[in-house]
C-alpha cells in the first residue's frame, strides 16, 4: 500500500562537499538548512544581514556587497531605543548607531569576499509580497515595527521577480562567473498575508524562479531544490508543523535536508558528516557522573574523533 507521493531526485552535478565555499541567503527556511550545513562544519557564510525575506531585499543586498556600498549614519534611523536599517533584519539591530553601521558594513565585507570565493550559492525565497516606505520611495527588507501607514504593501509580479534575480544574477558574475546558485521557496506560510495572499505570492515566486532560470541557464549553472513541494506534497499533514500551524518542525526540517543531502552532498562528504554529528552530540552530552572511567573513555574518544577531523578538515572550529 502505498500511503505517500514522492518528488523524484537525482544527484546534482558539482556537489557540495567540504572544499566547497558556500554562501546561504534568504527567508527563515534558509536559517534552518544554513544552520544543518554549519552544524556539520561545511564551509559557509550564513545570512550576514539576518533573514531576507523577498528577492529584491536579497537582491540590494548581493547588489551593495558587488558594489562594496558603506553604510552611512543617514541610512539608518532610531526607533524604540535602538538603531535600525531598512536593508536588514531587526537581529542587527542595536542601542549603539556605531555598533550598527560597523556589524553592517562588516557583513557587506564579508559577503563580498564569499561572493568572490563561493562555489555555491543557496537563496531561499519566502515571499513576493512587500513593503514600500514611501517617505524614502524603497522598498524594505523589514519594517522594524515603523508604522504601518508609512509603507504600501504590494504584491511582485512574476515579472518584478524576474527583473530581480536578473539584477542578481549579473551582478553576482561581475565576482564570480561559474558560482552554482541553488534557488528554493520556503515552505513557510506567511497567513498574516492571509491564506489566497500566501498561495498567491507562492505562486509568483515559483513561476519567476522557473521562467529565470530557463532563460538564463546555458551553463548550467542555476538549480531549484523543490523544498516548498517537498512540504506540501510529501508532508501533507498538519503533524509536520510547529504549534504555530506556519512553521516546519524539525521533522519536517530533517526529512528536507535529507532531500538535499541526497541531491546536493557529494557522497565523499558522509564519513566526516558522520564523525562531526557524533562530535557535536558528544559535546552536549551531559554525564551522570563526570568522574566516572566510562566519561574519561567517552571524552578521549570523543577527542580522537576531532583530531581526525582537525587533521582532514583543518578549517573547522568546534566550541569544546
Amino acid at each position: 500500500m502505498k500511503l505517500q507521493t514522492q518528488i523524484s531526485f537525482k544527484r546534482a552535478q558539482n556537489q557540495i562537499d567540504y572544499h566547497s565555499q558556500l554562501l546561504i541567503l534568504g527567508s527563515c527556511f534558509a536559517e534552518n538548512m544554513g544552520d544543518a550545513l554549519n552544524h556539520f562544519k561545511f564551509q559557509c557564510l550564513q545570512n550576514p544581514f539576518g533573514i531576507l525575506f523577498h528577492p529584491k531585499a536579497i537582491t540590494n543586498f548581493i547588489l551593495k556587497a558587488v558594489l562594496e556600498e558603506k553604510y552611512t549614519e543617514n541610512e539608518v534611523f532610531f526607533l524604540n531605543e535602538r538603531w535600525h536599517c531598512f536593508d536588514a533584519h531587526s537581529m542587527l539591530s542595536d542601542v549603539s548607531k556605531e555598533n550598527l553601521l560597523h556589524n553592517l558594513n562588516q557583513g557587506i565585507t564579508a559577503t563580498r569576499k564569499q561572493l568572490k570565493d563561493a562555489t555555491h550559492i543557496v537563496i531561499t525565497l519566502g515571499t513576493a509580497w512587500v513593503y514600500h516606505h514611501l517617505k524614502t520611495d524603497t522598498t524594505v527588507a523589514n519594517c522594524h515595527k515603523v508604522p504601518q501607514k508609512e509603507f504600501a504593501k504590494t504584491l511582485l509580479s512574476v515579472t518584478e521577480i524576474q527583473n530581480s534575480l536578473n539584477e542578481l544574477f549579473d551582478s553576482i558574475a561581475k565576482l564570480n562567473a561559474n558560482v552554482q546558485i541553488i534557488f528554493t521557496v520556503s515552505p513557510v506560510r506567511h497567513l498574516k498575508d492571509g491564506f489566497v495572499e500566501n498561495q498567491r505570492s507562492k505562486a509568483h515566486l515559483i513561476t519567476a524562479v522557473h521562467q529565470f532560470i530557463s532563460e538564463h541557464d546555458a551553463k548550467k549553472q542555476l538549480h531549484y531544490f523543490p523544498s516548498y513541494e517537498i512540504m506540501m506534497d510529501e508532508l501533507r499533514d498538519y503533524r509536520f508543523y510547529t504549534a504555530d500551524m506556519l512553521h516546519p518542525n524539525k521533522t519536517a526540517i530533517d526529512y528536507i535536508w535529507e532531500k538535499f543531502v541526497s541531491v546536493w552532498i557529494s557522497p565523499n562528504s558522509f564519513t566526516s558528516m558522520k564523525k562531526v554529528d557524533e562530535v557535536q552530540k558528544g559535546f552536549s552530552h551531559r554525564p551522570f557522573n563526570p568522574n566516572s572511567e566510562q566519561h574519561r573513555n567517552f571524552l578521549k574518544s570523543l577527542e580522537e574523533k576531532k583530531t581526525y577531523l582537525l587533521k582532514e578538515h583543518p578549517f573547522m572550529k568546534f566550541d569544546a
